[in-house]
């Protein structure tokens, strides 16, 4: 008889998300990391799951507040299914870790006694399926954790799926953004395990939804339920968790379900003309859909703009600003003074020191050194402004 279960990782719950400027926007965006546990269990209940599998890292820190414990539990009590757990490099198990520190486990009694936190590497048997928990006990190991099952006869849980629960790296994916977490000691070799005793590999770390391999032993890593960064680039996919249909002997069926509210975005924009402004404005109009406080957006500028056009820009930019949680600007624009806006600033009649000024900055602007020519280009701007 087939079963059904949630495999899902890297909540990291307590993201500081130190990168949002404002404190409103922060603490919105760290309460998705946790509102997120309950369309999991929308899911969980419309695919009629069984249990939930968490590959590592339910917390960003192995030392969270207490408030975020509290919340945590709080949120996983109410899934009302069974949910099984392994330390992730986030929150690594090992001696004084906080799954042995007695606040959480009186909370976890308290509020959450589905949750179970699996810190030993030995099988788990359960009335439909076998967990084979792989936990990290440190943040980085330097030994491959699933190692132990190597030397496991897995044949004597017989009509049980076997599932594995590991988190870690099984290739170098690679840096993709600077809010990734640098290092990959923990390195998994799935190519050793005994394949023809397992079912299915539960994999975290990685935070798309992706495939590691289709074919029996199916393994998958889930992904962040929540994207907590902008894109990586082709190939990654945040923001689902894998509804996983297994029997013994029999290869795994994965479905990615989408959970994610927030969205994070990557866009590059070429201004080439003054009026080019208000097309990124249009753009963003298109792109967010009228949605306030659900999105960040990575943006680069590129081209070059004229100094009236600098002001359109600035108030464009602070719209935006107000409407989403964060923007990250990448600002590669020159000023490009158009021959009226230099005739406007240098033929002043009225202000024959500021045309002076405005002259001198005119030839810096040409200057072989980007920072000096840059702040040339700036104080051209403000002086613009301030003639109107």
């Amino acid at each position: 008889m087939s079963l059904t279960f949630i495999h899902t990782a890297d909540w990291q719950i307590g993201k500081p998300f130190a990168r949002i400027t404002d404190e409103q926007k922060r603490a919105l965006t760290r309460q998705e990391r946790l509102l997120v546990i309950e369309r999991i269990g929308v899911v969980a209940r419309e695919k009629r799951a069984q249990f939930i599998l968490v590959a590592g890292d339910v917390f960003d820190s192995s030392t969270p507040d207490k408030a975020t414990v509290s919340a945590a539990c709080s949120a996983i009590g109410a899934l009302k299914i069974p949910v099984y757990v392994i330390p992730g490099n986030h929150d690594h198990g090992g001696p004084g870790s906080l799954w042995e520190q007695s606040f959480f486990q009186q909370e976890c009694a308290a509020l959450s006694p589905n949750l179970q936190v699996l810190l030993k590497a030995e099988p788990v048997e359960l009335e439909n399926a076998v967990l084979l928990p792989c936990p990290l006990l440190r943040r980085h190991d330097a030994s491959d954790t699933t190692a132990w099952l190597r030397v496991q006869d897995l044949s004597c849980y017989s009509d049980k799926p076997r599932l594995v629960i590991a988190h870690g790296s099984v290739q170098d994916f690679g840096p993709g953004d600077e809010e990734e977490d640098a290092g990959s000691a923990n390195q998994l070799d799935l190519a050793r395990l005994p394949k023809d005793q397992l079912e299915y590999i539960a994999l975290g770390d990685w935070h798309g939804a992706k495939a590691v391999q289709e074919t029996r032993p199916t393994a998958w890593y889930a992904g962040t339920p929540e994207p907590d960064r902008f894109p990586r680039g082709i190939g990654n996919n945040p923001g689902n968790v894998l509804v996983v249909t297994v029997d013994y002997g029999q290869t795994a069926t994965v479905l990615p379900v989408p959970t994610a509210r927030l969205g994070w975005h990557a866009l590059e924009f070429h201004l080439d003309i003054d009026e080019a402004v208000a097309r990124l404005d249009e753009t963003l109009t298109t792109l967010f859909q009228g949605r306030i406080g659900q999105d960040l957006l990575r943006l680069t500028l590129r081209g070059s703009l004229g100094i009236s056009a600098w002001a359109a820009l600035d108030l464009c930019l602070e719209t935006w600003r107000s409407r989403l949680l964060r923007i990250r600007l990448h600002l590669q624009v020159t000023t490009a003074p158009s021959e009226e806006e230099i005739e406007r600033l240098t033929q002043r009649s009225d202000a024959p020191l500021a045309a002076r000024v405005a002259s001198h900055l005119l030839l810096e602007c040409q200057s072989p050194e980007p920072e000096k020519a840059e702040i040339a280009r700036q104080a051209l701007r403000v002086l613009h402004g301030a003639l109107g």
